[in-house]
């Protein structure tokens, strides 16, 4: 196989050519024959100059000098060794994005004083464009959302532009290549704006935060190539009108009349006869940097799937898919004649369900113009729906289209299994993070919140960085977390941007976020620089942490979201978790300075290290001094309490550690392995089921479908993932809290699990250099395989039972290496190239004790699947009532016994469920289901795996 180099990326960034650092680190892709190592690189800049480098291929150090503003290069990369060179890779065109100190001044512009604040404008003016024209570049922000218009044609297919900052402390500006758009002679640009997020009323507030009146900012520059340039740039003399565009929001909506369409507005020679001289805003605001995160695009389009009736008997589009987006129309009808367009995400009673929504309006007006067909969809709002109803105007389901927007980021994490349930489970992860990952990471995108909640994101980081290439989009977000934290004084608030006026105040789990989420894009990414740059912060949050735990080093007292969400927690108190508060803020403030020690060592700076590593060993001994009896039983016996124990390493010895994980297992199975935690302990629990030995149990859990579980909303027909567990009840109600989504990445955290464990896809070394193939195959799974495209290539683990052997396969790509751990075999390391092994597969079917009615216990019954399910497909048959109270009530203990808990049975339903057990008794018997001898679990005999390995060329 030759050796070549592709992908060339300056950076973070994969959709665009611009960067938005003067020195930008380069990043490829090496392909190349098995087992092949590259021993050094080369970098050229403009088929000019070359420097030799070292092997790295990931986020290496830009070699040449720093980029100046505007300038634009080409580079390319080969790699090579002793023998070998490759070619040189297609050239990657650079440019720098950025503008030099002093250049903003652009004035924010808007309509004048006399328009209704909020109303959506135009603004425009026209200026000459000299021959001899090379280059030119619109640099544009808003307060608010714009999209900007040269010569009548849009600039680019980006929406919702500029996104979401924290327009008090920062603003961001695209950079866009317009030059194609641009000609000899007149020429005219302008922009159409919006409120957007600035001017919303977050949460129901009577104000906005922000500002009232939305702006736009931009500056255009000519360069002639012989030296000469020239600005235009927004301020005195451009003129402004409303647009047709009536109303705007995020929450509730945009309403748009075509009737008031100016045709040809933002061409030159437009007579803008009754257009007002545009307001310029004196105001101050910050110097706007240069975008570093993709921007929001289209990135799907779906059809209807089904046309429902309502209960009252009107058409309900159903497009198969919850999603986050709009609706594209088409339409004929008098001119003055208005569609109006709802959204829901779910059916209540026939109807669209709306009352999750609360104050989010989620509704879009279009009023014709008249006389032929007409297309119209929103621009500067976005709604959460799976369903919709179109009424005013008859629109035919042929002529309605979903447009789907997301931040534009690469897919590179899939996830597949021989259970459907499990892959449905998997896809509406997907689906989650694609409508919430929308500028910034929300929590939903459908009610009037949408705000980026950091628990959310804390809990599901490790999940993003695998799906999606989250670094840009979750660097950009760091950066507000960084400037929201500074101007509250070291708290992280709760939500990013923040515009919630009680927001700032420490919460566990929530502003841990600052030292998380840096920690999990240097192990996903291999990007250091992220914890050089977010070390401070990072320290800065440990230290409000220890201010509050004082000499004892234990977080007491303060206001916490705990365990949030607990299905155990009533509908109106969220906050009502099983586990103690002050124990998961000690627990994570154990974990926040821990990591701060490590990303201080990790980037050179020992004197905080040493520190902070002294800080972190104290506050564990006092932890589980405080939490923790000898025997490992939590003060809260919950299994959030063991699962972040466990998982954050606050224990004192491996014998604590196995009484955790023992514990944990019995109530997990005490509650019929149905799910038992929050925010908090959701993403922990299979983790630390796993770790200490009872991935049975963390099985029995994944694929648990009673309410509450993972996959119940999947048996309910969900295709994102829920806020509550319960976000729908069972008989196809609205769950009757006041806070309710049905689209709610946090509880999707687990298909992290799901690619590390389950598949055996995970990081050994940051960045996948070296990659950990260590498949956990479940009892009910027949198969599984994970892919990424990791930062060094594509990585495949699959596995599958084969009679009583275990097959895996694997792609490793070149420049990296794999560690692999296989069952029964002792580790082993392999180089790039696709490699398969044979080992004797875990058993999928446990040994059955004999099932009797008198003896055996509640524990035994709900460890055998078949059993309990057997006994409860009797129960639904002869007593429903009681095969509830099986399901929901009882306690699955070791200490009581079928008996006990069903002597309300009659003697016909007693027989009836002895006779059920007599035939799983018979069954296992003539299957002789009895574990396999310890001769039959020893590895095979022959040459190690690595010796046995086939190797095939990378991919």
């Amino acid at each position: 196989m030759p050796i070549t180099v592709s992908g060339v990326r300056a950076e973070l960034r994969k959709d665009s050519e611009n960067t938005a650092e003067p020195m930008p680190r380069l990043s490829w892709i090496v392909e190349g024959p098995a087992g092949w190592m590259p021993a050094w690189s080369e970098v050229r800049l403009d088929e000019g100059e070359s420097l030799r480098l070292g092997p790295e291929s990931v986020l290496v150090p830009w070699p040449f000098a720093p980029l100046e503003p505007r300038s634009r290069y080409r580079v390319q990369v080969r790699v090579g060794d002793a023998d070998h060179a490759s070619p040189w890779s297609e050239p990657r065109w650079v440019t720098a994005a950025f503008l030099t100190d002093g250049e903003w001044q652009a004035a924010m512009i808007g309509l004048p004083a006399a328009e209704p604040d909020q109303r959506p404008g135009l603004v425009r003016t026209e200026f000459d464009v000299e021959p001899g024209l090379v280059r030119a570049t619109l640099y544009a922000t808003a307060h608010g959302v714009y999209q900007a218009e040269i010569n009548g044609v849009t600039v680019d297919d980006a929406e919702l532009k500029p996104g979401w900052t924290a327009y008090r402390l920062r603003l961001i500006h695209e950079t866009t290549d317009v030059t194609t758009l641009l000609h000899p002679g007149r020429n005219a640009v302008g922009a159409i704006f919006a409120g957007g997020w600035y001017t919303e009323r977050y949460l129901g507030r009577r104000a906005e935060f922000y500002g009232t009146t939305p702006a736009v900012a931009m500056q255009l520059h000519l360069d002639y190539g012989d030296g000469r340039d020239r600005w235009i740039r927004t301020g005195a003399g451009w003129t402004a009108a409303a647009a047709p565009i009536t109303a705007s929001g995020i929450y509730a909506g945009e309403d748009y009349d075509a009737r008031l369409e100016q045709s040809g507005w933002s061409a030159a020679g437009f007579d803008d006869t009754g257009w007002q001289p545009a307001r310029v805003d004196d105001a101050p605001h910050p110097t706007p940097s240069a975008q570093v995160a993709p921007p929001v695009r289209m990135v799907d389009e779906l059809a209807v799937r089904e046309v429902v009736t309502s209960a009252g008997g009107a058409p309900i589009l159903d497009f198969g898919q919850n999603l986050v987006g709009r609706l594209r129309i088409r339409v004929e009808g008098p001119a003055g004649a208005t569609v109006t367009l709802r959204h829901a995400e779910v059916l209540e009673g026939g109807e669209l369900g709306t009352r999750p929504l609360r104050g989010a309006r989620a509704t879009d007006t279009y009023t014709l113009r008249g006389g032929g067909p007409e297309e119209w969809e929103p621009r500067f709002t976005f709604h959460g729906f799976r369903y919709a109803q179109l009424t005013g105007v008859e629109v035919r389901p042929d002529q309605v289209t979903a447009v789907v927007l997301s931040s534009d980021l690469p897919r590179t994490g899939w996830f597949r299994s021989s259970e459907p349930m499990l892959n449905r489970l998997h896809e509406n992860v997907v689906w989650g993070m694609r409508g919430n990952f929308l500028s910034v990471p929300t929590d939903c995108p459908q009610r009037d919140e949408r705000l980026g909640w950091t628990g959310d994101l804390q809990v599901f980081a490790p999940t993003a960085s695998f799906l999606f290439d989250a670094d840009a989009f979750l660097t950009s977000w760091l950066t507000d977390l960084d400037l929201e934290q500074r101007a509250a004084g070291g708290i992280v608030p709760f939500v990013v941007p923040d515009p919630l006026p009680d927001g700032k105040r420490p919460a566990a789990a929530w502003g841990d976020a600052a030292t998380v989420v840096p920690t999990v894009l240097h192990e996903r990414y291999g990007d250091l620089d992220i914890l050089r740059r977010q070390l401070p912060s990072m320290v800065a949050w440990a230290d409000v942490l220890l201010g509050r735990a004082g000499d004892a080093l234990l977080w007491r007292g303060d206001f916490q979201f705990g365990d949030w969400l607990d299905p155990a927690a009533p509908p109106e108190n969220p906050f009502a978790a099983r586990t103690d508060p002050d124990l998961i803020a000690s627990a994570y403030l154990c974990h926040s300075v821990e990591l701060v020690a490590r990303a201080a060592r990790l980037v050179g700076d020992d004197a905080t290290a040493d520190r902070y590593g002294r800080l972190a060993s104290r506050a564990r001994e006092a932890f589980r001094h405080e939490f923790v009896s000898p025997a490992g039983r939590m003060s809260s016996d919950s299994p959030t309490a063991y699962a972040v124990a466990i998982r954050f390493g606050l224990y004192g010895d491996d014998v604590q550690r196995q009484g955790m994980g023992d514990r944990l297992a019995d109530l997990v199975r005490m509650q019929g392995y149905r799910i038992a935690t929050g925010f908090v302990g959701t993403p922990l629990v299979a983790d630390a089921l796993a770790d200490t030995g009872h991935l049975d149990a963390a099985g029995r859990l994944l694929f648990q479908t009673d309410n509450p579980s993972w996959l119940y909303p999947v048996t309910m027909g969900a295709t994102t993932i829920w806020e509550r567990w319960d976000s729908m009840l069972e008989d196809g109600s609205i769950n009757p809290g006041g806070m309710t989504s049905f689209n709610h990445y946090a509880f999707g955290a687990v298909a992290d699990w799901l690619h590390r464990v389950v598949a055996g896809l995970a990081p050994a070394e940051p960045g996948y250099r070296t990659i950990r193939i260590a498949p956990r195959p479940l009892k009910h799974l027949q198969w599984a395989e994970a892919e990424l495209n990791s930062p060094y290539g594509r990585v495949r683990v699959a596995w599958c039972r084969a009679g009583a052997e275990l097959v895996v396969e694997a792609d490793v790509p070149t420049g990296a290496k794999a560690a692999v751990e296989l069952p029964g075999q002792e580790p082993f390391t392999v180089a790039g190239g696709s490699h398969r092994w044979t080992v004797v597969a875990p058993p999928a079917v446990s040994r059955r004790s004999p099932l009797h009615w008198m003896t055996t216990a509640l524990s035994d019954v709900i460890d055998d699947e078949e059993a309990y399910a057997a006994i409860r497909a009797t129960l639904t048959e002869i007593d429903p009532v009681l095969a509830t109270q099986l399901r929901r009530q009882i306690i699955w203990s070791r200490g009581f016994t079928l008996d006990e808990v069903l002597r309300a049975l009659s003697p016909d339903g007693r027989e009836r469920v002895e006779d059920a057990l007599a035939v799983l008794n018979r069954r296992a018997q003539e299957e002789d289901r009895v574990l396999p001898d310890l001769g039959r679990n020893r590895p095979r005999s022959g040459p190690p795996p690595s010796v046995s390995t086939v190797s095939e060329p990378s991919a």
